[in-house]
């Protein structure tokens, strides 16, 4: 698989909701948890129609469960925040590629050896950032965000 990996620093302003569950879950937690939300969407000030999702770090092996945002990117601050909601606003520099959201796994797998292989230290204190977006065909997009230092 082709990849163009590199280095960005980004600011990312979204709302959204916090939810958990186990790591291994993530992959049917956080579409499910998307739907949710997306119901609600048309209560944010400034929304755009970009979705986004945050993701805590899984520190360790024994690390199973975890948190996670999902939202949409807003085009700046919002004053009122839905109830349920949070803004977060997060801005650092990320290691970053594009691709299909079927090949989401080894995206961050090969963005994870990219990001190594340059030297980078990755910051585990700061959120796991992906952004989607919808493609010419029928399967949307993915753009993923590692947090680095």
């Amino acid at each position: 698989m082709m990849m163009e990996c590199r280095k960005v620093y980004k600011d990312f302003n979204m709302v959204g909701m916090k939810n958990s569950g186990v790591f291994a879950d993530f992959g049917t937690l956080v579409p499910q948890s998307a739907g949710r939300f997306l119901e609600r969407s048309h209560e944010i000030q400034n929304r755009s129609d970009t979705e986004i999702a945050l993701y805590e770090h899984k520190r360790d092996e024994d690390h199973l469960e975890g948190h996670y945002f999902v939202g949409l990117i807003v085009d700046n601050h919002v004053n009122e925040v839905p109830s349920g909601m949070d803004y977060i606003k997060a801005s650092h520099n990320y290691a970053t590629t594009r691709g299909k959201i079927s090949d989401v796994g080894e995206l961050h797998l090969q963005l994870s050896k990219w990001a190594e292989q340059q030297g980078f230290e990755r910051n585990m204190e700061s959120y796991i950032i992906e952004t989607y977006h919808p493609s010419d065909n029928d399967e949307e997009d993915v753009e993923i965000y590692l947090p680095i230092y």
